[in-house]
């Protein structure tokens, strides 16, 4: 028999639990007698012909692990950068913690990665079995899972990581799956923010076909949950985000704090049966996408950023419906947009004007900034007008460039223009993109530790 379609390394000796490798590997320290003591991770198995998705792959592994006996600590969703051009919409990595025996994680990996084997050249898989504890990988993963969800990286750099740390690799296609599975290995010793996810599998038949899913009875469970469980609905576009609109397996996906709350809005939810049910640690709702600048000259193409500056464009309503304005500091400036899709989001935008002060959130690409939420920090309150004429109550008109204004008809005359109110209908505060419009990654307003009020969207 020839090679398995899996093009990579199934050479090295898997490391033992405990076993330190000589030479220059950073061996990730010694797992501990509790807990999961193997970290499987994977990405990149999304298929948009076949409609295929890495969570339920990973869900799979689970499931085959238990069935082998072993126990599955948790299963783990990381959101990557949104912002890099090759991924899905959600660009997911997956981790399973298990205290399975690392051959026999391995082995699963291998035989769960090979039945969805797809022939979508835009899926690139990618598997790593890590032996340790999952908040013992090496310094060097975990700060290669934090750049995986703020920066652009390359699979010569995770190849090289996992091999230092003697992990086990499997790749089919170019392998770009490889980089995502290996962030997903190192984030739980990477970030300390974690939400849930509820997600409901179709059963396989109905793949690709319509949802049947009860409208009213998603509305009615998002209602009694909220705010414990967010993104379900948009309550004002009337669309029940937590159904997606792919051909993937997932029925339902419902987000919130905890997994009894989620667990028990995605039981509420009426439709077509649900083959399988799992619910996700996820770094979903976090913001951990976001990285703080001083400046617009700091900003790179491909990442996301948190921005304080002040707005130097009034908001301009372009085609498309799409609205640009731009912030800037020392003489540096970022046109910023909020598309046509974030709907009443962009009422909000409208709303700014020149010299208020601002904090800006989202994805920079083409130099501007994708809008995902801002807070309003100081706002305009006056603005200079055209003087009235003090006999007739009319206004002025120009006396020419630097002339002032003059009345034509009672030929009084004023220097220059006056500082009058200015009537603002947008408070100081958060405000955010509706939940139709939200990222994974983005952190709604109402899960709150924000520095101003906010103003949710839901």
């Amino acid at each position: 028999m020839g090679l398995p379609w899996w093009s990579d390394t199934w050479d090295r000796p898997h490391p033992r639990l405990g076993r330190v490798s000589t030479g220059p590997k950073t061996v990730c320290a010694p797992a501990s007698n509790l807990g999961p003591v193997t970290v499987i991770g994977l990405d990149d198995t999304d298929s948009r012909e076949t409609g295929l998705c890495t969570t339920y792959v990973a869900d799979q592994v689970a499931t085959a692990l238990e069935a082998s006996g072993a126990t599955v600590d948790r299963r783990l969703l990381v959101r990557c950068n949104p912002a890099v051009e090759h991924k899905t919409r959600g660009n997911a990595a997956l981790a399973v913690h298990t205290d399975a025996d690392p051959d026999l994680a391995l082995s699963v990996l291998r035989d769960e990665l090979d039945a969805s084997r797809t022939s979508d050249p835009r899926t690139n898989p990618g598997g790593v079995v890590a032996a340790c504890d999952p908040g013992a990988v090496p310094a060097a993963v975990a700060t290669f899972s934090e750049r995986a969800v703020r920066a652009r990286l390359d699979r010569e750099t995770a190849r090289n990581l996992a091999s230092d740390a003697g992990f086990e690799t499997v790749t089919a296609g170019n392998g770009r799956g490889l980089i995502g599975a290996l962030a997903a290995v190192g984030a739980w010793r990477a970030f300390d923010e974690w939400t849930r996810e509820c997600i409901s599998y179709r059963e396989r038949d109905r793949w690709g076909t319509e949802r049947d899913v009860d409208r009213g009875s998603v509305f009615d469970a998002a209602e009694q949950s909220y705010p414990t469980v967010w993104d379900t609905i948009d309550s004002v576009e009337e669309r029940a985000v937590c159904v997606p609109r792919t051909p993937c397996p997932i029925l339902h996906a419902v987000r919130g704090e905890d997994p009894e709350a989620v667990a028990a809005v995605a039981a509420r939810i009426e439709g077509e049966p649900v083959a399988e049910r799992a619910t996700f640690v996820t770094n979903q709702g976090t913001d951990a996408h976001l990285q703080s600048v001083d400046s617009p000259a700091a900003v790179e193409a491909g990442r996301s950023y948190r921005l304080t500056a002040d707005v130097t464009a009034d908001p301009e309503t372009r085609e498309g419906g799409h609205v640009f304005f731009a912030v800037g500091e020392d003489g540096a400036a970022l046109p910023c947009v909020a598309f046509e899709p974030t709907k009443r989001f962009r009422d909000r935008v409208r709303g700014l004007r020149t010299g208020d002060r601002v904090t800006v959130c989202g994805e920079v690409a083409g130099g501007t900034l994708k809008l995902e939420k801002f807070a309003l920090r100081e706002r305009v309150t006056t603005t200079e007008a055209t003087p009235d004429c003090p006999r007739c109550g009319r206004s002025m008109s120009s006396a020419g460039r630097d002339q002032g204004y003059r009345c034509r008809d009672c030929k009084t005359s004023a220097d220059g223009p006056v500082t009058v109110p200015l009537d603002r209908d947008l408070d100081p505060g958060w405000y955010e993109v509706p939940p139709c419009a939200r990222r994974h990654v983005a952190k709604p307003l109402v899960r709150g530790g924000f520095d101003a009020p906010t103003h949710p969207e839901r």
